[in-house]
């Protein structure tokens, strides 16, 4: 597939979602019959239960999907699975742990490639963080800064903003005290997409959910800045 770099940021999705809104979003924004989707389930430590449940919610779509284990790997080729698919749709779980295992089989190298080749990359929580320089990650316990994502994309992301009462004051803290960049928050429901590292979509599946832009300006203070997201459905 040939085409600009594009991450889509989800806040939902078949795991969590009573809809298929933010699922049929990426299938319309890759804007080909019958796509290719391919499941990382790493995050989760390759919980069957999960990759069964995108089979089921993708099985049902006009799309072709399937899945990539590497705690139990049967692909050999990597690169050439990866760089085959339409659509990258990464998990959520353990940001550290996964990112840790992309590095030991190589594969944070192949979705770096297949970002430059124009494969959309996209997924939820963990699997939306993973493509930051940093994240305000839950993976040791309750949420610190991560700071060795995998960078396509500057700054730092904060997912579940709206839904975990702890991650709105501590990620504000955490960019406050330099802890970490500036950055994202995305709350449940809503849906991100950056081409060629811009924002150029926002989407949400119910009213009031979006993505924030949290920075800090000339005079040190931190700024949350609300996007306009576009509703979804009828």
């Amino acid at each position: 597939m040939t085409g600009a770099p594009t991450l889509a940021l989800l806040g939902g999705g078949f795991s969590d979602d009573p809809d298929a809104l933010l699922d049929d979003y990426l299938l319309d924004t890759v804007g080909r019959a019958r796509p290719k989707v391919c499941f990382l389930p790493t995050a989760s430590g390759d919980a069957p239960g999960y990759i069964e449940g995108f089979h089921t919610a993708f099985g049902a779509r006009d799309c072709e999907p399937s899945h990539l284990e590497l705690f139990r790997r049967t692909v050999t080729d990597l690169r050439s699975f990866v760089l085959a698919q339409d659509i990258v749709y990464v998990g959520g779980g353990n940001t550290a742990n996964m990112l840790a295992v992309w590095r030991v089989h190589g594969l944070d190298t192949v979705l770096r490639e297949a970002y430059a080749a124009g494969v959309l990359l996209c997924g939820v929580s963990a699997g939306a963080c993973c493509w930051f320089a940093s994240a305000f990650s839950d993976s040791f316990g309750p949420p610190v800064p991560l700071t060795d994502g995998l960078g396509l994309l500057p700054g730092s992301l904060c997912p579940h903003y709206d839904s975990e009462p702890e991650r709105r004051p501590g990620y504000l803290s955490a960019v406050d005290d330099r802890a970490l960049p500036g950055g994202w928050a995305l709350d449940d429901g809503a849906a991100a997409l950056f081409t060629d590292g811009r924002l150029t979509d926002v989407v949400t599946r119910k009213p009031g959910a979006t993505l924030h832009r949290v920075s800090t300006g000339g005079d040190g203070a931190v700024r949350e800045v609300a996007e306009t997201a576009r509703l979804l459905g009828p």
